[in-house]
């Protein structure tokens, strides 16, 4: 188990949002007034201290977004996932990688032109609309980007020799996006009089700021698309059969016009309401999925890397997916929520306890036992991995690497032994640790990515969480929450009198060789009818042998210390997007994109929809 000596301070609500109780004294026990937590840190072993515990605040109030910035940029931030699930399609990766076929994107440029004659006709419509001459004049500024866009693409179809206006039939994802477009531009949305019956100025600036709402995201997607493609590009390399494309829209005169357009749906928005810009933002979410649909619908005449499943036959490959709990899954340790359910639910120094009860120690004793054990564990880790990690980088060895883990295993298990002699773990109720686990905070998009894994019966995939977790009744509840009671969880449990723990643990998964030995069991277990086709996710040290075992390894966040250590053993880390465009360049026709473990190469994601939308897609 990790202690989480957490860096940065956490704002930290009541404990009461985790654990509750019927009892009225217990209730003024728990409650905790919120607090910034000074805390220290090692950012990949992560067990609590108390002065480090934080209980999160809920999570409308820590996702909530400064109000200084505007509007269209707290949109792109709220919707960032979509623009992830953008770039990560099949279309998308084959046309950063060079290797997309003409065919492919002479379609694209066709529908895109049809597209972009919306789009100036929107935009068009928006600067009647507006009753304000500097708005007028940035929206028709803009409109000149878009005619611009459509003279490059002309001199696409001047070297294909292909009139794209006659000869190209409209896909349907094409007309409902141009559809929704020209709806909004004209006024067709709930609770919008029509264009012929706005009788004041404001009604028709509003309509504009509608217009803009629909019409930001797409240029806003086209300048990251535009700039992400053109940071992959690599000087040394022939080149770029698209990088016309690509240019333009990684210049600096569109990211401006991008801007430009974010400013605007910010000036036209601050007279609304609260109600007309819940409207404006519905307007730009459904922008963003259009846009996802308009490329998912583009006609690929190829393999390609992404989605994973796509190219992977269920009844030839069994998907196995191994994840990893703590900071993984989860925005708090789960050591942290067990410390401080058994503090804040302890007895006061003065306050008796019957017979027939488990004894504890009182809330201040614990408190400052659990500190003691923090400390100790802080300056023994960093005095392990010191001994362990090579003062020269070595070429990567995966035998070299799992002897010099066994050291780490070796300190993890007398940290726990430690835990449970000290009785920190004594006398916490499961009924406490079952509502903690419901009200754990997850990572974005963490459940919902499970619970497409393991609710489409078509996948033949099976989902392994293997944890240092003390308690794994605590992981089950906070999957179970989730609607995913199936989930296969692999960690050590408490034992129990009743329904009262003991402070005894059933060690299963206690370290990093402990977790590849569960790994390995598991994957010997399974039949033989098909062949495995691994993932494992993980953040941690602690991680990283079943990371390198899996065929791939993908891991989330930026531990330093798990970077530090596998790289001076030789292990690379690549960003996912460029290493699936990487390996998308090497995928030709009648080649293969088998994944292969054991190579040195970990795949690091910042967000769980970077994770769904390579291995499902959208």
């Amino acid at each position: 188990m990790r202690f989480f000596l957490g860096r940065n301070p956490i704002k930290s609500s009541a404990v009461l949002s985790l654990v509750s109780s019927s009892s009225n004294s217990l209730l003024s026990r728990l409650v905790r007034p919120n607090r910034a937590v000074r805390s220290c840190c090692i950012d990949s072993t992560r067990r609590s201290s108390p002065e480090s515990m934080a209980i999160p605040a809920p999570k409308s109030a820590i996702s909530t977004i400064d109000n200084e910035v505007g509007l269209a940029r707290r949109f792109w931030i709220k919707f960032r996932r979509e623009s992830v699930f953008a770039m990560y399609s099949p279309f998308a990766v084959s046309l950063a990688s060079g290797n997309l076929k003409i065919e492919t994107f002479r379609h694209y440029i066709a529908q895109d032109f049809h597209f972009l004659k919306a789009f100036a006709q929107a935009y068009e419509l928006a600067e009647e609309c507006a009753d304000d001459d500097d708005a007028k004049l940035a929206i028709s500024e803009i409109r000149t980007t878009v005619l611009e866009e459509l003279k490059l693409h002309d001199s696409f179809v001047q070297e294909w020799g292909l009139d794209v206006a006659k000869e190209v039939v409209v896909n349907s994802a094409t007309v409902k996006y141009t559809d929704f477009l020209l709806a909004t531009a004209s006024g067709k949305v709930e609770g919008v009089k029509a264009p012929g019956k706005l009788a004041t100025p404001f009604e028709r600036t509003k309509v504009a700021a509608y217009t803009l709402g629909a019409m930001t995201p797409c240029m806003r997607l086209y300048a990251f698309i535009g700039k992400e493609f053109q940071e992959l590009q690599n000087a040394n390399e022939d080149s770029h059969p698209y990088q016309k494309w690509i240019d333009n829209y990684s210049s600096e005169s569109f990211q401006a016009s991008a801007v430009q357009t974010e400013e605007l749906l910010d000036k036209l928005s601050v007279s609304l309401t609260g109600e007309e810009l819940d409207i404006i933002e519905k307007l730009y979410h459904q922008a963003m999925k259009l846009e996802i649909e308009f490329f998912l619908s583009q006609q690929l005449v190829q393999p390609t890397v992404v989605p994973l499943i796509k190219e992977h036959n269920p009844e030839e490959y069994r998907l196995i997916i191994f994840s990893d709990f703590d900071l993984t899954c989860t925005v708090v340790d789960s050591s942290a929520i067990l410390a401080e359910i058994a503090i804040v639910t302890a007895p006061k120094s003065d306050q008796n306890q019957s017979e027939t009860q488990i004894v504890r120690m009182s809330s201040a004793d614990l408190r400052n036992t659990w500190g003691v054990l923090s400390r100790q564990y802080t300056e023994e880790y960093e005095q392990c991995i010191e001994s362990i990690v090579p003062s020269e980088k070595v070429e990567f060895n995966y035998e070299n690497l799992h002897n010099a883990l066994e050291q780490l295993s070796d300190f993890e298990k007398r940290a726990n032994n430690r835990v449970i002699e000290s009785g920190v773990l004594k006398g916490l109720n499961l009924e406490d640790i079952k509502r903690a686990g419901e009200r754990l905070i997850l990572h974005d998009g963490c459940t919902a990515f499970f619970q497409n894994v393991v609710k489409n019966e078509n996948l033949n995939a099976n989902v392994h969480v293997l944890s240092y977790c003390w308690c794994g009744d605590l992981i089950r509840s906070a999957f179970s929450q989730g609607g995913l009671p199936e989930l296969n969880v692999h960690a050590n449990e408490f034992t129990f009198e009743g329904s009262i723990s003991t402070g005894e643990i059933a060690k299963k998964v206690e370290s990093p060789t402990d977790k590849v030995q569960a790994f390995n069991d598991i994957l010997a277990n399974c039949s033989k009818d098909r062949k495995n086709l691994t993932v494992y996710i993980g953040d941690s040290v602690g991680d990283l042998l079943c990371l390198l075992q899996a065929d791939i390894g993908i891991v989330f966040g930026s531990s330093s210390s798990l970077r530090r250590v596998g790289t001076q053993f030789g292990v690379s880390f690549i960003p996912l997007f460029p290493g699936l465009v990487k390996k998308q360049k090497e995928y030709i026709e009648g080649s293969s994109s088998d994944w292969k473990g054991s190579t040195g190469i970990l795949y690091t994601v910042s967000s769980w929809a970077e994770i769904h939308a390579f291995i499902l897609g959208w």
